[in-house]
């Protein structure tokens, strides 16, 4: 048995006792069971890595691993001390661009897997120790462990993944009454799936439907592959009052296009379908789309204490503000339940996005029968968060409205008249909790309420003359999508934008300079940079460094997603240069940060607090500060790929 100790300052002397080794690797052992992966590592695996761990001690300032050492011979665990990873060439973010890096962290795992020297010097701020094992045995370890090559493989997927088990265990209460909303949908289906065919008259499936008290009928084709459905709340409107002949086909009757998931997709994906559309039932199908069975409102009621149906009932049927107010405080509490049962970030997200957007159109529609708007072709526009799908659980409105007027002469009127609604809409979501916008960033403002027209003349001076104020605007707008209304509007202007923006390198560059002058709160000796309380904030020095490199990405590609991972994905993939592997770390990255935020904000009572997107890394477990070190280092690797592309 190898002697797992050894000291660069002193001579080790003759070899240990069986009984001393045996000892130095069961305290080994002990220390990395502290930490990740090594703490959920196969106790064989384990065992061999402690046997061949050597503890080596590197003294302040000493260069522990450079690129000029060529292909890494050793794999280090940090044991005590500081160790800082520096970038080194030209071709840096920052003056001082480092990662430090503190006990049970690892290096070199990108170049000692590749084979290739390190990009990163690695040098010793304070008196350490470094458990090192061979990079024979390090590939070696890869072979014999999953969950190390796992953690090697995919490395902040890995340390996400065991975050959301903490998040879940410190919920475990919360958790252990519901079931979760990650179920898969073929695992909800406890009955066989019961069909029609188009041509069978309708009688004969409204009698089934009765018989086996179903709440909808299912119609498939020769294929068994769903055309259509009807539904009990189909019966009134369509059969009863309009007379429906019932000996006709049901083919004539039915709704087409039916909405369905694949039995993979979880009971998450089936609410947020449900309530993105206002559906109850969704059909599960297998990989050829072949019906498995129907999950309703009612299977996903039993997963959640605030239901789907609860909610998005009381957002359709308000008759007033202050039915809203009480559907925007279950939205919250629902967004709560869903973080205690490990949802991610992404998804909450979008959910939280889709619930506000029912309830932002039922406030418009409630308004506009309070004003004077026939003959007006309009569309409310979301900008930044909500423009992108991003609404965390505290923010203030950003809108504006797009419209037509046919007659110049009814251009001042028509505007007049909209605005004067705008405004209507701006104060009772105030009053549902989404503050004023304090920039005045809301279509009731008349600079904020334009033509197509206006809005293309607007970006176009923004693109053309990029001063600081454009860029600023740019970055708010630009992020924008119709959340009610006439949807050609806004894909005209996307086009119009996207048009200008691809065509004017000279803008994309002064956009990436701005988005570099925010650069993550990695610090050279400690871990993260704060502000002068000690935190961070998560929105202006986090998402922001995702969110600023993804909307360059897809202004430059003609992207027109304006969310900030589906232009992370979608852009990376046209321009080409990095790896899925590389793209996935980074999205995992944002999401991460984006997680921190929402959790962040449940422990706040209202919306847009000054402190709710901070957060003080010192109140972190060591997982999670581990993981926003690697989240922060992902936004660097963001940053230096524009910084290279457009030679800043």
């Amino acid at each position: 048995m190898r002697a797992p100790i050894m000291c660069d300052c002193f001579d080790p002397g003759p070899p240990m006792s069986n009984d001393a080794a045996d000892l130095l690797v069961g305290a080994s052992m002990d220390f990395l069971r502290n930490f990740s992966p090594f703490n959920r590592m196969e106790p064989g695996a384990l065992a061999s890595l402690a046997e061949r761990a050597v503890l080596a001690f590197h003294a302040r300032g000493s260069e522990i691993l450079t690129p000029e050492s060529g292909v890494p011979s050793h794999f280090y665990i940090v044991q005590r001390g500081k160790i800082q990873a520096r970038q080194t060439g030209q071709t840096t973010v920052t003056e001082y661009t480092s990662l430090t890096l503190g006990p049970g962290e690892c290096f070199p795992i990108g170049a000692i897997s590749a084979r290739r020297p390190s990009t990163n010097a690695y040098v010793a701020v304070e008196d350490s120790f470094c458990f090192q094992i061979s990079a024979d045995d390090f590939l070696h370890l890869m072979q014999i462990s999953p969950v190390f090559h796992l953690f090697c493989t995919q490395y902040i997927a890995s340390l996400l993944s065991q975050s959301r088990q903490q998040l879940q265990s410190t919920f475990a209460q919360r958790a252990a009454e519901q079931q979760t909303m990650t179920t898969a949908l073929g695992k909800l289906i406890e009955k066989e799936a019961v069909f029609v065919t188009p041509d069978t008259p309708t009688r004969s499936a409204l009698e089934r439907m009765s018989e086996l008290h179903l709440g909808c009928m299912v119609v498939v084709d020769a294929e068994r592959r769903p055309v259509g459905i009807l539904t009990q709340s189909d019966l009134l409107p369509r059969v009863i009052l309009a007379g429906f002949d019932l000996a006709r086909p049901i083919g004539e009757l039915m709704t087409a296009n039916p909405h369905q998931l694949p039995a993979s997709a979880s009971a998450y994906d089936a609410a947020l379908e449900m309530a993105t559309h206002g559906v109850r039932h969704l059909l599960v199908v297998d990989s050829d789309s072949v019906l498995l069975g129907v999950v309703s409102e009612r299977d996903l009621f039993s997963l959640q204490r605030i239901s789907l149906r609860q909610i998005r009932a009381g957002i359709d049927n308000a008759a007033d503000i202050e039915a809203l107010q009480r559907a925007s405080k279950d939205i919250r509490q629902l967004a709560l339940n869903l973080i205690a049962q490990g949802i991610g970030a992404e998804q909450l997200t979008q959910f939280i996005s889709a619930l506000n957007d029912a309830l932002t159109r039922r406030i418009i529609i409630l308004a506009r029968e309070r004003h004077e708007l026939v003959g007006i072709d309009f569309a409310w526009l979301a900008f930044g968060s909500e423009g992108r799908h991003e609404q965390t659980l505290s923010t203030d409105q950003d809108n504006g409205i797009i419209f037509r007027c046919a007659e110049p002469k009814q251009l001042k009127d028509t505007r007049a008249r909209l605005v004067e609604f705008a405004r209507t809409v701006n104060e009772d979501l105030a009053a549902c909790g989404f503050p004023l916008c304090k920039g005045n960033i809301m279509a009731s403002n008349p600079e904020l309420c334009l033509t197509l027209d206006e809005w293309k003349s607007r970006f176009g001076d923004w693109i053309r003359e990029p001063d600081p104020q454009a860029l600023l605007n740019a970055s708010i707008f630009f992020d924008f999508r119709v959340l009610y209304g006439n949807e050609r509007f806004g894909d005209q202007l996307r086009s119009a934008l996207n048009k200008g923006a691809k065509g004017n390198s000279a803008f994309l560059r002064m956009m990436a300079a701005n988005a570099l002058k925010v650069m993550p709160p990695l610090g050279r000796i400690r871990d993260f940079v704060v502000d002068e309380d000690g935190t961070i904030d998560m929105k202006k020095s986090g998402a922001r460094l995702f969110v600023d490199v993804a909307r360059i990405l897809a202004l430059r590609t003609g992207v027109e997603s304006s969310s900030t991972v589906q232009r992370l994905r979608q852009g990376s993939t046209k321009i080409g240069g990095m790896s899925p592997e590389e793209v996935s770390a980074i999205i995992d990255g944002f999401n991460f940060i984006q997680l921190l935020r929402l959790r962040s904000q449940h422990l706040e009572t209202e919306h847009d607090s000054a402190e709710d997107n901070r957060i003080d890394p010192e109140s972190l477990n060591e997982l999670d500060r581990r993981i926003l070190k690697e989240a922060f280092r992902q936004a660097r690797k963001l940053q230096l790929r524009l910084k290279l592309d457009y030679q800043l």
